[in-house]
C-alpha cells in the first residue's frame, strides 16, 4: 500500500511539473546543461533540466575523470568552480597533503562520484526552487514533439520512462545540452554530419585521413575527401589497481573472440601506429618476437606493455583511472564504424548499440587478461586491473553512458572551422573574436571512424593537431531562424572546428554562456540572435569567466575585466598583457589608432596606469 501511495504522489508530482511554464527548459543534463541552469537561475530565472537516464552530470560523471584541457586557466567560470570543488572535497576528507589530493591535480582529476557530488552542490549552491532537476526524461527527436508557432517553441513532449507517460513542458526558452542534437534537430535547425572535405574550408586534417600518431605524417589512402563517417565512440572505463576495491571483469554473454584475435600478434610484434614504429624492420619485430616469448617484455619504439597496450591509462586518486581508447593501438575500446547511425537514430537503436558496445569493452578486457595465447606475464600485468566496486553499484561497475564524442552539428549564425583555433602566424593568437562567451583549448582532436584495415598505418579520421588557446563567440550555439533556442553542447562547426570545441570545460562554459544568454533575451524580450553580446560578456566577466586568455593575468587581477574588454577589441594582440611595463611606442601606436585619445610612451605610464584613459 505505502508503495502505491508513494507511486501515486510521484505520478501527481510529474504532472504538476510538466504542466507549468519554465523560463528555460533544457534537455540533457550533461555539464553544459547543467551550467546552463546554474547561471539562468543566477540571473532569477526558473529551470527544468530533462535527463533520458537516471543520473545526470554526463560524462564526467561517467569515466571521463581526467580533464581535457590544452591550457589550464583558459577556461574559467563556472568549469572553474567545478574543479575548485572537487578539489575541495579531496582535501575535505582525506586532508591537505594526502595523496589523494596529490592525484586529483588541482581538481581536474577527479572520480565519476566526486563529479556528481560537485555538480549536486554547485546545483544546490543556486538557490533552492529555482532548478528542477527530473530523470528518466526522455525526448525523441521528431517534429511531432515540438510545439512551433511564429518561429518559437512554445512546448515539448517528453516520456516519463518510470511511468510510460507523456509529459508536456513549456518555456519562454529552450536549450539543447543533448550531445547529439536532437532537441535543435526536432525544431528544424539544419545540421551537418560526417567529415568536410579539406577543400571546403582548408582545414588540415579534414576528411579522409590515415596519420601516424600523433601529429603525422599522412600516409598512403589519405585523400581528404569528405564522407558521412562519424568518429567512434566508447565507454570511459574507471578502473582500479587496488585489490580491496576490484571487480574482476567476467567475460560478456556475447562474447566474439575473433574480434579481438588481432591483437596477439600485436602484442608479440610491438605493431603500433607511433611514428617511430615507421622505421621497424621485420626482424626487429620477430626478435620482439622471440623475446615476449622468452618471458622479456617488448622492446619495440613506442609500443607499451600490459592494460596500456590497450586503453589510455590516467591516474585518479584513491588508485583509480581514467581508461580511455589507446591511441597508439589499432584495436582498443573505440569501436569505430558501428556507430555511424547514433546521431540520427532513436533511442531503440541507441539502447542496443550501448549495450554492444558494454559486451565488446567487457570483452576486449577480458581477452587481455584471460586469453591463452597471449603470453602469462602480459595476462598477468592486465590482471593487475579491475573494475572500481565503488563507482556505478547500479549497473554493474560498469559507466552508465557512452562518450557520444560528436553526433550532429547545428547550423548556427558562426560557422566554427579549424582555422578559428589556429595560430594566424607563428607564435601569434588566433584570430581574435569580438563576440567571444569563453576562451578555449584543446588540440584539434578526432578518432577513427573506420576499423583496422590491412596495410593501413593507422586507423582512418585519427588526428591530433596542435591548436592555441583560441575565443569561441556566441553564435556557435544561435540558431538563424528558431527565435527562442539555444544549443551550447551539438554547436555549429565544421568536423575539424568542432574537434577541439567539444571537450567538457567548453561545453561548461558555452552552457553558462547561454543560460546567462537565456535570462538576456527574457529580460530584453528579443530573440536569441539580438541577445546584447557587450551586456552578455558582461554578466560572464562578473561572473569571473575568461573571454581571452592571457599567460600572464588571471581573472583575480583587478583590472581582468577591463582589460578583456579592451583586448576583444584589439588593444592586447600578444600572449602577455604586462600590465605593469611601461608602454612602448608601437603599443601607444595602436592604442592611440583605436582610442582615438593621446597615449604617451616615455616610458612614465604603465599599461596598467593607461587603462584609466582608455576607459
Amino acid at each position: 500500500m505505502r508503495r502505491l501511495i508513494l507511486s501515486v504522489l510521484s505520478l501527481l508530482a510529474a504532472c504538476h511539473l510538466s504542466g507549468q511554464e519554465y523560463d528555460l527548459v533544457i534537455v540533457g543534463g550533461n555539464p553544459g546543461g547543467i551550467t546552463a541552469a546554474i547561471a539562468a537561475a543566477r540571473e532569477g530565472k526558473d529551470c527544468v533540466i530533462l535527463e533520458r537516464t537516471e543520473h545526470i552530470g554526463g560524462l564526467p560523471v561517467n569515466g571521463l575523470g581526467a580533464t581535457d584541457i590544452g591550457t589550464r586557466g583558459a577556461t574559467t567560470g563556472l568549469f572553474e568552480r567545478f574543479v575548485q570543488t572537487n578539489k575541495a572535497y579531496y582535501i575535505d576528507k582525506y586532508g591537505a597533503e594526502s595523496q589523494q589530493v596529490r592525484d586529483c591535480s588541482d581538481g581536474y582529476h577527479f572520480e565519476p562520484h566526486v563529479a556528481a557530488l560537485t555538480f549536486d552542490r554547485m546545483i544546490g549552491e543556486a538557490g533552492p526552487g529555482k532548478i528542477t532537476v527530473l530523470t528518466m526524461r526522455q525526448f525523441d527527436s521528431e517534429p511531432r514533439y515540438v510545439a512551433m508557432e511564429n518561429g518559437r517553441i512554445r512546448s515539448i513532449r517528453i516520456l516519463n520512462r518510470d511511468t510510460g507517460e507523456e509529459e508536456t513542458y513549456s518555456g519562454r526558452m529552450f536549450l539543447d545540452a543533448t550531445y547529439e542534437g536532437d532537441l535543435g534537430a526536432a525544431a528544424g535547425v539544419p545540421y551537418r554530419l560526417g567529415r568536410e572535405g579539406a577543400d571546403e574550408y582548408g582545414e588540415p586534417c579534414a576528411g579522409r585521413i590515415y596519420r601516424w600518431w600523433k601529429h603525422g605524417p599522412d600516409e598512403a589512402g589519405t585523400t581528404y575527401q569528405g564522407d558521412n563517417a562519424i568518429q567512434s565512440y566508447n565507454y570511459r572505463v574507471c578502473l582500479t589497481t587496488d585489490p580491496a576495491k576490484s571487480v574482476a571483469v567476467q567475460k560478456p554473454e556475447n562474447y566474439d573472440r575473433e574480434e579481438f584475435a588481432s591483437l596477439v600478434d600485436d602484442v608479440l610484434t610491438g605493431r603500433n601506429t607511433d611514428i617511430r614504429f615507421k622505421s621497424v624492420t621485420a626482424e626487429q619485430m620477430e626478435a620482439n618476437r622471440q623475446k615476449i616469448l622468452a618471458g622479456g617484455r617488448t622492446a619495440i619504439p613506442g609500443d607499451v606493455w600490459g592494460m596500456a597496450k590497450i586503453s589510455s591509462i590516467v591516474r585518479l586518486p584513491n588508485s583509480k583511472t581514467d581508461a580511455n581508447n589507446q591511441h597508439l593501438a589499432l584495436i582498443s575500446t573505440d569501436l569505430p564504424e558501428e556507430n555511424w547511425p547514433w546521431p540520427t537514430a532513436g533511442w531503440d537503436w541507441r539502447d542496443k548499440f550501448a549495450q554492444r558496445l558494454r559486451d565488446y569493452t567487457l570483452g576486449l578486457l577480458w581477452f587481455v587478461q584471460n586469453d591463452e595465447a597471449l603470453p602469462e606475464h602480459f595476462r598477468e600485468a592486465c590482471l593487475k586491473y579491475g573494475l572500481a566496486a565503488d563507482e556505478y553499484q547500479d549497473n554493474g561497475n560498469f559507466p552508465r553512458q557512452v562518450y557520444v564524442r560528436e553526433g550532429r552539428r547545428l547550423e548556427g549564425v558562426y560557422f566554427f572551422t579549424a582555422n578559428d583555433a589556429l595560430p594566424v602566424s607563428d607564435g601569434k593568437r588566433p584570430p581574435i573574436n569580438g563576440q567571444s562567451i569563453t576562451a578555449s583549448h584543446y588540440a584539434l582532436d578526432s578518432h577513427a571512424v573506420r576499423k583496422r584495415e590491412p596495410g593501413r598505418v593507422h586507423l582512418d579520421g585519427f588526428f591530433s593537431h596542435p591548436s592555441a588557446v583560441y575565443t569561441v563567440p556566441y553564435g556557435v550555439m544561435v540558431p538563424k531562424a528558431v527565435d527562442n533556442l539555444l544549443f551550447p553542447v551539438p554547436v555549429s562547426g565544421s568536423h575539424v572546428g568542432f574537434s577541439t570545441l567539444r571537450m567538457e570545460p567548453c561545453w561548461m562554459a558555452l552552457g553558462e554562456a547561454a543560460g546567462t544568454a537565456a535570462a538576456l533575451a527574457i529580460d530584453n524580450e528579443v530573440t536569441v540572435r539580438d541577445v546584447p553580446v557587450a551586456a552578455l560578456q558582461e554578466k560572464l566577466l562578473d561572473n569571473g569567466a575568461t573571454l581571452i586568455y592571457f599567460r600572464d593575468l588571471k581573472n583575480t587581477d583587478p583590472d581582468f575585466a577591463k582589460v578583456q574588454r579592451l583586448a576583444l577589441k584589439g588593444y592586447f594582440p600578444e600572449w602577455n598583457a604586462r600590465l605593469d611595463t611601461p608602454i612602448d611606442e608601437a603599443t601607444a601606436k595602436l592604442w592611440k589608432e583605436l582610442s582615438k585619445k593621446k597615449i604617451k610612451s616615455d616610458g612614465t605610464l604603465t599599461k596598467r596606469e593607461a587603462l584609466r584613459i582608455l576607459e
